[in-house]
């Protein structure tokens, strides 16, 4: 099958030459290239459908018309099967290049599609071959005459298929049955009719021929299209929405076939912008490779991750369980906090001023130093109004001298600082006196300066009375 495509492309490609070739050396000619060709039977071609050489379509069919056996003449009436009236097709080539048509050129009428279009194949000739001959008067005058030895018509298959159907069949059998008395009539016309198909029948043997020699590929296309055929058959509805879908879109498309073109103009430009980006993501590949190496190291191990997970979820299932409830239950009670939550959204609203005036106060305060200086002014007040002696600073306090001034532990009679008066106990007598010795003879020159400074500040024979509480800190434990 593949060396039947290349040679189909093959004898494409030399018959394009061919007709390159010819159209160069054909000169310029003014107005268009028309041929009038003669055909048996016109097989349904009408006017406007394509001329076509190798595929390409050159021109189009102009006019058709009936005319004697050479194409020059109208004969007054075709009404006679035996008049010999023939088909005269005048196509126009109106693509350059594919001029003029030589002597041994062939056109044949083909079908085109299924429902009955046709078009003209036609091989345009060879260069050593002399052009078609100009008509001069009659029909057709001023076009180029291909005659009907150099042309075809096809058999049309419902005219095949009517055979098999009456009375056409009867027809057929009648037509078999007189073949003989009418061919020994017309020899020379069954003559030219089996030169004329001698080619037909030649090109089928060939074709034949290459379908033997490819007779495996076809078989191997025949199962491979059933294999392909046969998921195509079960999706019917699918290839069916499919194909309406894609009408759809090609109506789209074909709408907006402006737009399309402009993108496809401003593709190139598109395309050289890209490169570079293209470039720094290529360099960017090759820079992230390490990357994705290592990335490759570390997927065992995030998936260990991955895994792991799995029972940490499960076990942190309850506790999300346990949560929700939670929180469920305490719905109710976030529910009866809305109130208090207003009240205390109001009374921020409330204090908003006052908070932003105590901001400006403290923001001042702060800037300006008052707090530091206050503090100053306190330290050194304090420092200029105490005293300072050769027994270390003391504070200046106004002194209330009396009886019953000092603080002691001990019940003294009169000045019990209790709301229940109470005599002293024998131990309460012993500890004074002992107090009291200790006042009246002290021993270090600290307690003889301490009991000097006491008796000149009270000035009062009830000395040892006012020293107790004085003495109790001084001789005490520690001191």
């Amino acid at each position: 099958m593949k060396r039947l495509v290349l040679t189909a492309l093959l004898l494409a490609g030399l018959v394009a030459g061919a007709i390159v070739a010819t159209g160069a050396s054909s000169g310029q000619r003014t107005g268009p290239y028309q041929i009038r060709a003669i055909f048996d039977d016109a097989s349904f071609a009408v006017a406007g459908e394509d001329v076509r050489i190798a595929g390409a379509p050159v021109g189009t069919i102009g006019s058709l018309d009936v005319t004697d056996r050479g194409g020059t003449g109208r004969p007054s009436s075709c009404s006679n099967p035996g008049s010999g009236c023939k088909a005269a097709v005048t196509f126009i080539i109106n693509r350059p290049g594919f001029t003029p048509f030589h002597a041994d050129a062939s056109c044949a009428i083909r079908p085109q599609s299924l429902i009955g279009e046709k078009f003209v194949d036609c091989n345009p000739g060879t260069a050593a071959a002399p052009p078609l001959q100009r008509i001069g008067t009659g029909p057709g005058v001023g076009t180029y005459l291909l005659p009907l030895t150099h042309t075809s018509s096809p058999v049309d298959t419902d005219l095949v298929n009517d055979i098999y159907r009456e009375p056409v069949r009867q027809q057929f059998s009648l037509i078999l049955n007189e073949l003989g008395t009418a061919l020994a009539a017309r020899g020379s016309d069954l003559n030219d009719v089996i030169r004329r198909a001698n080619p037909a029948l030649r090109y089928t043997d060939e074709v034949l021929k290459i379908l033997a020699q490819q007779h495996r590929e076809l078989a191997q296309l025949a199962r491979d299209s059933n294999t392909v055929l046969t998921p195509l058959a079960r999706d019917e509805q699918q290839i069916s929405s499919f194909v309406t879908h894609a009408n759809t879109t090609s109506v789209a498309t074909a709408q907006r076939a402006n737009d399309t073109a402009a993108g496809l103009r401003l593709l190139p430009g598109f395309l050289r912008q890209l490169r570079p980006l293209m470039i720094d993501l290529g360099n960017l590949a090759d820079q992230g490779t390490p990357l994705f190496n290592s990335l490759a190291q570390s997927g065992p191990a995030v998936a260990q991750q991955y895994e792991n997970l799995v029972p940490f979820a499960s076990a942190a299932r309850n506790a999300l369980i346990s949560l929700g409830n939670s929180a469920q239950q305490q719905q109710p009670l976030l529910l009866k906090t809305i109130p208090f939550a207003r009240h205390v959204l109001r009374l921020a609203n409330a204090s908003g001023p006052s908070s932003r005036l105590l901001d400006q106060l403290t923001a001042s305060l702060d800037q300006t130093g008052t707090i530091e200086n206050l503090m100053k002014v306190l330290f050194y007040g304090t420092s200029a109004l105490n005293g300072f002696d050769s027994s270390g600073h003391f504070i200046r306090t106004e002194a209330l001298v009396g009886s019953c001034t000092g603080y002691t532990q001990l019940v003294i009679g009169g000045c019990s600082a209790n709301f229940t008066h109470t005599a002293p106990t024998a131990a309460d007598v012993t500890a004074l006196a002992r107090v009291a010795k200790a006042a009246a003879e002290p021993k270090t020159a600290r307690e003889v300066a301490i009991v000097r400074s006491a008796r000149a500040a009270i000035g009062t024979e009830t000395t040892t009375q006012a020293l107790t509480p004085l003495l109790n800190y001084l001789i005490g434990p520690g001191h």
